[in-house]
């Protein structure tokens, strides 16, 4: 069995990094290199950083923050925010990123990613998608989760893999920031239908939610923020949690 993977991570804007609750009303956490080095000495299994505002302000991802957090981790590293086309990819895996993601873009052109995949190969790139429950399904969003699309999540997910992404992203705006648990029904809905590993994001408030979202959700990995920022929950503390609920984690 594949270990279960814990996940930070850092949503950074002008240069800082910050959290908000659905994605808005957003307090700073810290510097990114420093936020980055303290979690890869606590045992986090990969970091995330997006640069939250890059697509809105239509500007790159902040190469220099990217570089930075690099030299001082060494465990898998993904970065999003504002990657609009291939040279984009080429420009933040040479800043030491593992990992790609893409989202609004990959929406307005999704050829993108098929494009990123074969260049750079499936591990690469990682489809991050934005979502709002509507009329009894879930509605992806894009512009840091700004702009309604009108576009079903859980197709876009498999599209998404069918073009040669190699993991999703997945986070549920309802539930961002509001501690009461991950969308298990989104989660579970993407993560059975796609054929690769899915990221859950937004909502983890305590120990029962990561269990939670590994046993009735089947996510690869647990995404947090607010909740490791705050110190509200050490992340040696849930994996042995998570272990001794037989949940394969690496320790």
């Amino acid at each position: 069995m594949l270990a279960k993977r814990i996940i930070p991570c850092l949503d950074v804007k002008d240069g800082r990094v910050v959290k908000g609750v659905s994605f808005v009303n957003l307090i700073d956490a810290g510097d990114p290199v420093a936020c980055a080095k303290a979690y890869y000495e606590s045992g986090a299994d990969e970091l995330v950083l997006l640069d939250i505002t890059a697509s809105h302000e239509n500007r790159k991802t902040i190469i220099e923050v990217v570089k930075g957090v690099a030299r001082e981790i060494f465990i898998p590293f993904t970065v999003g925010g504002g990657i609009n086309e291939v040279d984009d990819f080429t420009a933040l895996l040479r800043a030491g990123a593992d990992k790609v993601s893409v989202n609004s873009a990959a929406i307005k052109n999704p050829r993108l990613i098929n494009d990123a995949a074969y260049k750079f190969g499936n591990q690469c790139v990682v489809c991050a998608i934005d979502a709002k429950r509507k009329d009894g399904g879930f509605e992806v969003y894009i512009n840091g989760g700004r702009i309604p699309t009108g576009i079903d999540a859980v197709a876009w997910a498999c599209e998404a893999a069918k073009r040669g992404a190699g993991e999703i992203l997945l986070t549920s705006m309802d539930c961002d920031g509001q501690k009461n648990g991950y969308d298990l029904l989104l989660t579970k809905s993407i993560a059975d239908n796609v054929g690769i590993p899915v990221i859950a994001s937004g909502g983890a408030g305590s120990l029962t939610h990561f269990k939670d979202v590994f046993e009735k959700a089947n996510a690869d990995a647990a995404l947090a923020a607010s909740l490791f920022h705050f110190k509200e929950l050490e992340i040696s503390d849930l994996k042995k949690y998570l272990k001794n609920n037989n949940i394969a984690v690496r320790i």
